[in-house]
């Protein structure tokens, strides 16, 4: 028996799956008290109640200065951003990806410019933006927009293409015009891989999120690690990775389980 042919049953694939994360914990836990016996202050490696405090005054204790519960409040913050921000990226994805995927003279007018538009670094504009919107949520929104935008469009104008022509021909000789074409046609077979574009730009979404967050604003998961960053409060801040890591993972899934639910023979073929 090869070991290419060998597959792990749901429960050990489980099994195995949780070990890497166990071990991760295990080493953690080994080196956070060889530091603390060393040095009691030590706060690079905090220790499991140092974290459990933490916690408990992130996430359950009214903030003295807001009221806020500030975990919460962040969490609410950043979705709220995220959600708007990859929501109008998938908006413009969805309709620039079909008109330049199907229309030549749309596609020769405006592929071009979305091209050159992906290639350049959203950090590099984010002070562009800042100087142009402000330091308030719009120029938060434009950031995730353009750094995801681009992406989808080019994705979603390639699923175009690469859809079988005769569909489009056969459309046509049955008398269909361009807008039921895009409607009956396209767009049915581009909206699952929609879905799977927003959901892998979800980790460039973050990543622009969490930047702009630190360099400007009063609320949200990156500006609180920012924060705390210069008290070097590490039991605070490797619950907000950690919070953020599940964010992410949830909304992946939440994504997978849409498509699926949504769209049941999508990738039965592959």
């Amino acid at each position: 028996m090869r070991l290419i042919n060998l597959r792990p049953s749901r429960g050990a694939a489980l099994i195995v799956a949780a070990l890497p994360f166990a071990a991760l914990v295990v080493v953690y836990l080994v080196f956070s008290d060889l530091r603390l016996e060393a040095n009691p202050n030590d706060k690079l490696l905090p220790s499991v109640e140092s974290f459990a405090d933490a916690i408990h005054r992130m996430a359950f204790k009214p903030s003295v200065r807001t009221g806020d519960i500030l975990l919460w409040a962040d969490t609410g913050a950043s979705l709220q951003r995220l959600f708007i921000g990859i929501g109008v990226s998938a908006l413009a994805g969805f309709t620039f990806g079909i008109l330049n995927g199907l229309i030549p003279w749309f596609s020769a007018t405006w592929s071009p410019l979305v091209r050159v538009i992906s290639m350049i670094p959203p950090m590099a504009v984010l002070p562009i933006l800042f100087i142009t919107f402000g330091l308030g949520e719009l120029a938060k929104v434009v950031l995730i927009v353009f750094g995801t935008a681009p992406f989808i469009m080019r994705d979603l104008e390639q699923r175009v293409r690469e859809l079988p022509r005769e569909q489009i021909v056969k459309a046509q000789t049955l008398d269909a015009n361009t807008w039921q074409i895009v409607v009956r046609v396209v767009a049915p077979q581009v909206l699952p891989r929609l879905i799977d574009a927003v959901r892998l730009s979800l980790g460039a979404a973050w990543l622009f999120l969490i930047a702009a967050e630190a360099i400007a604003s009063t609320e949200g998961l990156g500006y609180r690690i920012f924060l705390v960053r210069r008290y070097l409060a590490m039991d605070v801040i490797l619950p907000y990775v950690a919070w953020i890591t599940l964010l992410a993972f949830l909304l992946d899934v939440g994504f997978r389980r849409l498509n699926a639910f949504l769209f049941p023979w999508y990738g039965t073929s592959r």
